[in-house]
């Protein structure tokens, strides 16, 4: 009860206000870090990719990046390596994350891909390609032993500065992050629905095609786009792997941020970083709008 020498209480909207504008002043130096590190390189390259060389507006460098025959070179084989491997660690990731979740929960093998994946997923740049050059390269310690038995890989033509070189260094953490990516939506399918398909008589293929796999799909998507955007962004290990030699987006863009294009052409780079910028926003955005699908599934 309020007595006359106590004050009336606050109201509760005035309370509710007052923590909303206190947990707002928490986000001001992720807004001011976000500001800094990504609105102002943002703002340089969308601002230098639409001038030319003497700061006058112009589209001729967003015209050029995706005209001239090197630069569409580029794209399509940054576009031929991310699809493919994205298509290919999915597929390796997802029935290595279910034959992790199909094991007892503490057995050792849960453990050691558990923790394997939060590495690996990570492991890339100069230390990745110095780690596939010295097992696979043209001396290196894989490729001598397949010479050992019979099998000569630089014979038969391949080599690891090629971009199928380059596709088998993406697929390495491609998986790995696959298995993180996918994991919470496989282990949101619940036991029970499955109890349910094989007591209507179904098998193990109709449970996957009719039950499992429509719930999975949207997460799947996502899982898949996120390993796009990862091997579309990548940089470090392709410049140390093959020292450019492959045409790409993120090396063509070094390429030419470093004063190697034609005269006239200096902001053809951060029109090629436009573009980028262009392609992993439509990916996001796609994730985001499926990864709200799916997450009814691992929210429960």
């Amino acid at each position: 009860m309020t007595t006359l020498l106590e004050p009336p209480p606050a109201p509760v909207e005035k309370v509710r206000a007052a923590r909303s504008w206190t947990a707002a002043l928490g986000l001001v130096p992720f807004l001011g870090y976000l500001l800094i590190f990504l609105g102002g390189p943002l703002y340089f390259v969308v601002s230098g990719a639409l001038t030319d060389a003497q700061g006058r507006p112009t589209f001729d460098n967003v015209i050029a990046s995706v005209t001239e025959p090197q630069y569409r070179a580029a794209f399509a084989s940054s576009l031929a390596i991310s699809a493919i491997t994205a298509i290919i660690g999915a597929v390796f990731g997802v029935f290595l994350a279910q034959a992790v979740l199909t094991s007892r929960p503490e057995s050792a093998l849960r453990r050691i891909v558990s923790t394997a994946s939060g590495v690996l997923a990570y492991f890339g740049g100069v230390p990745l390609a110095f780690a596939f050059i010295g097992a696979l390269g043209q001396t290196g310690l894989a490729t001598l032993f397949l010479q050992g038995v019979g099998i000569d890989l630089y014979g038969l033509g391949f080599r690891i500065d090629s971009l199928t070189g380059l596709g088998l260094t993406y697929v390495y953490f491609q998986i790995p992050l696959m298995v993180i990516l996918i994991t919470p939506t496989l282990e949101g399918l619940l036991p029970q629905w499955r109890e349910a398909a094989e007591n209507l008589g179904a098998s193990a293929w109709s449970y996957w095609r009719l039950v499992a796999l429509p719930v999975l799909l949207p997460a799947l998507g996502g899982a898949v786009l996120v390993l796009f955007g990862n091997a579309f962004a990548a940089y470090a290990t392709a410049l140390a792997l093959t020292s450019g030699s492959i045409p790409l987006v993120t090396t063509s863009i070094a390429a030419a941020l470093s004063g190697n294009v034609l005269a006239n052409q200096q902001n053809v780079g951060l029109a090629l970083g436009l573009d980028m910028v262009v392609v992993i926003g439509i990916v996001m955005v796609v994730y985001l709008l499926l990864q709200r699908r799916a997450s009814k599934w691992t929210s429960r």
